[in-house]
């Protein structure tokens, strides 16, 4: 599915563009490629058994899975990093907040494989970073936020395209009609850490958020977190 010129989803069980045991479930996270200037970007990568469905996405676009060079990860949980051994095998560069490396790394349950009822694949993560850091690659500046609640190593991803600011947000911000947060049954969810997250990430002005599930943001993505920070200061207080 095209977002803009250049920006695809080719992933996501949960609006039916990938195929992982039924629709409309969590099992597969929104995976977006982005093309830049000899090479693509990924932002999340599915859970591993999707792979090859990607890949069909990719090429139906005119894009071969050799041009992908780099993949940006929002955080552990396996429905976001389940092919990331794979990626790693084929050479793609993987970024991620150190506390996502960690995880993915050592392969253990803050990947949330008890969810999943299989064993997370570990693998190296070729550049970590702790907090806000803007990094270049295929011509495309993306600038890092970290964003921990849903879990510890949550990250969200900007920058530019078209004349237009994208968010890459993953699970801080629950999927519209069905929550205003991600699931809070990680091993390492922190409602204290959330609730900062949130009052942060309410601040920032974006023209489109690409979500971790579910729907991409076209209007006023900035009013849909301020909803959920808002619920969250009402209900979290208590």
């Amino acid at each position: 599915m095209q977002i803009l010129k250049n920006l695809y989803q080719i992933g996501g069980s949960l609006n039916g563009l990938s195929w992982a045991g039924g629709y409309r479930n969590y099992e597969d996270c929104n995976t977006y490629l982005l093309k830049g200037e000899g090479g693509c970007v990924l932002f999340d990568c599915g859970n591993g058994d999707t792979w090859p469905q990607l890949v069909d996405r990719m090429e139906y676009w005119g894009v071969s899975p050799e041009e992908v060079k780099a993949c940006f990860l929002t955080h552990a949980h396996m429905d976001h990093t389940g092919a990331a051994h794979i990626l790693a095998d084929m050479g793609v560069e993987l970024y991620a907040h150190e506390k996502t490396a960690d995880a993915l790394e050592a392969g253990d349950e803050r990947c949330a494989d008890y969810l999943y009822h299989k064993p997370t694949v570990p693998c190296r993560v070729t550049h970590r970073f702790a907090g806000t850091q803007v990094f270049n690659v295929c011509g495309i500046e993306i600038t890092t936020m970290h964003c921990p609640g849903h879990t510890a190593g949550c990250t969200a991803y900007f920058f530019n395209l078209d004349g237009r600011r994208v968010v890459v947000s993953g699970d801080v911000i629950g999927t519209l009609m069905d929550g205003h947060f991600g699931w809070d049954g990680s091993f390492d969810f922190d409602r204290a850490a959330y609730l900062a997250t949130l009052r942060k990430f309410s601040k920032e002005d974006t023209d489109i958020m690409l979500s971790g599930h579910g729907l991409v943001y076209f209007g006023r993505p900035r009013t849909r977190v301020e909803e959920a920070y808002c619920v969250a200061l009402c209900e979290w207080r208590k």
